[in-house]
């Protein structure tokens, strides 16, 4: 039944589209790959699929939204957010921009297997932006087929809650349903493709807009869009700055570096590797977009890289993550430059990127260790020490620190040799005893130097170091259960990751250390860009 004819109302889900009325749209109608030009978006209708069914969808997300359970576990749900059916107010459509993707300008780019369905408008006012991935072709598709098979669609669902949980700022997700076809994908890039259940994700964000979505009319000087997009996004994405000018230009630009540097200080407090930091997978908000080949540190490694893409040069890499977002941040700067003509005081707001990371980082860091505050002077090399040590001694990141508010001021040394021996994955050798001897006895001595107690000290660790994060190898076994027909484990995490600070009983599994199957398994180790 043809999308347009079969519209249904959902609850008290209202729509105002402002990106679709009052930016420039594509002029050519008619859905095929193209380039598109002096357009902001290109209207687009999902590609009808035979069976929805639903896997999952996220009663948090549903509730801001204001959609009951009855309304999610429906028919007419699945039918509107596999891309079927519209619900009354929905005006689809597709965006465009460019970017750089490893380091190279790839040209225009674009939501080639993303459907925008329209932006909604909460009881509180606040407007999310709903979007369907895996719903079909697009004129951004470029080779492509515009799908998206399960194992990705729950990845992205589950990290994305699994994130917002975890206090990091990033784009959610409502649901994903299964479309009842079949979608051929090469996982491997080995030449042997192989057919898996297609599925769509509905993700929610107040913008998609991102850093990419400037460069692409910079790149073809079309200042005109350029303008109105920039206009559009400070009028309703940062309100308060107030009425467009080039004074204003700065002030969200500094804005978006500031945003930016948080964002990057959450990935590393938790482990999180994005993979993919490609200036089009840049939010203009902050937020962690895009859910590709992305990981979570087990054994601490700074070079590691979840991208079998990047695995040569590790571009994308743990330990590279702050320098990266510099650097898209700098090509952000080069592509708002003709609206400020004014090199020196962007280079001051990147520059701002770059002390707004240090201190929140050093802050973070003594957070995550129980310390009241950072002391250069002591804490430096107390952080490289032990960052030298997680790595020889191949420790577990989210268990070393989770755990380590465990241990006080009166901990003997043969119990942090212990811990360590629990919550890494080899046996301490000679070279790793050394370290930890000495890092221990400066970090007791530090911590003797704390005047807050020791409750307050465990609770401060505990609101920053996990107990559950959203390892590789657990998302792995529920992508496998549900490819069976079995959708539990995908609830089990969602309910298990709403609460990552609290321990809750009965769930030790999902703390547990990387089995050895995982270590090199597809899908728990590293990632390729197909999906």
């Amino acid at each position: 039944m043809s999308t347009q004819a079969n519209r249904y109302t959902l609850d008290n889900l209202k729509f105002d589209n402002r990106f679709v009325r009052e930016l420039p749209a594509d002029a050519e109608t008619d859905n095929y790959r193209r380039q598109v030009y002096q357009a902001c978006y290109s209207r687009v209708i999902p590609t009808q699929v035979a069976e929805p069914t639903l896997v999952a969808y996220s009663p948090d997300m549903a509730a801001q939204l204001d959609l009951s359970a009855d309304v999610c576990q429906s028919i007419a749900f699945s039918q509107i957010f596999v891309g079927n059916s519209l619900a009354e107010g929905m005006d689809p459509y597709a965006c465009c921009y460019g970017g750089h993707q490893f380091g190279h300008w790839a040209g225009q780019l674009g939501d080639g297997r993303v459907i925008n369905l329209g932006e909604a408008v909460t009881r509180q006012g606040e407007y999310l932006t709903l979007q369907l991935k895996g719903a079909g072709l697009t004129p951004y598709s470029r080779s492509a087929d515009g799908l998206a098979v399960l194992r990705s669609s729950i990845r992205e669902f589950l990290c994305s809650e699994a994130m917002y949980y975890l206090g990091v700022p990033t784009t959610r997700a409502l649901s994903v349903i299964l479309t009842g076809k079949q979608v051929r994908r090469d996982m491997f890039y080995d030449g042997n493709p192989q057919w898996e259940q297609g599925a769509v994700v509905c993700r929610v964000a107040p913008s998609f807009t991102r850093f990419g979505s400037f460069q692409i009319f910079t790149s073809r000087d079309d200042l005109g869009t350029l303008k109105k997009l920039v206009d559009y996004t400070i009028a309703h994405d940062f309100p308060h700055l107030g009425s467009p000018t080039p004074a204003i230009y700065l002030q969200w630009f500094t804005e978006v570096c500031e945003k930016t540097a948080d964002m990057i200080i959450h990935w590393q407090r938790v482990g999180f590797v994005h993979g993919v930091m490609n200036t089009d997978n840049m939010s203009i908000l902050g937020l962690t977009i895009d859910y590709g080949p992305y990981g979570w540190l087990e054994n601490y490694d700074p070079d590691w890289t979840p991208n079998t893409t990047d695995a040569q040069g590790r571009r994308y890499r743990y330990g590279n993550q702050p320098q990266i977002a510099y650097w898209n941040l700098v090509q952000l700067a080069n592509a708002i430059y003709p609206l400020i003509k004014r090199a020196e005081p962007l280079q001051q707001a990147v520059s701002h990127y770059f002390s707004r990371f240090e201190k929140g980082w050093q802050t973070m860091q003594a957070v995550k260790l129980g310390l009241e505050t950072f002391n250069p002077d002591s804490d430096e090399s107390l952080l490289t020490d032990l960052f030298k040590l997680l790595q020889i001694a191949e420790v577990d990141m989210t268990l070393f620190y989770r755990g380590l508010a465990n241990l006080n001021v009166n901990s003997t040394l043969s119990e942090f040799y212990l811990f360590i021996e629990q919550v890494s994955y080899k046996a301490l050798d000679h070279e790793s005893t050394i370290l930890a001897e000495a890092w221990f006895n400066d970090y007791l001595q530090r911590l003797r130097k704390n005047t807050i107690n020791d409750q307050d000290r465990i609770t401060q660790m505990q609101s920053v170091n996990p107990c559950y994060v959203l390892r590789n190898y657990l998302a792995q076994e529920a992508i496998d259960q549900a490819e069976q027909g079995d959708f539990a484990l995908v609830e089990e995490l969602l309910d298990v990751l709403r609460q990552p600070y609290t321990e809750q009983p009965g769930k030790s599994r999902f703390t547990a250390k990387r089995p050895d199957w995982a270590k090199q398994r597809a899908g728990c180790s590293m990632l390729s860009c197909s999906s």
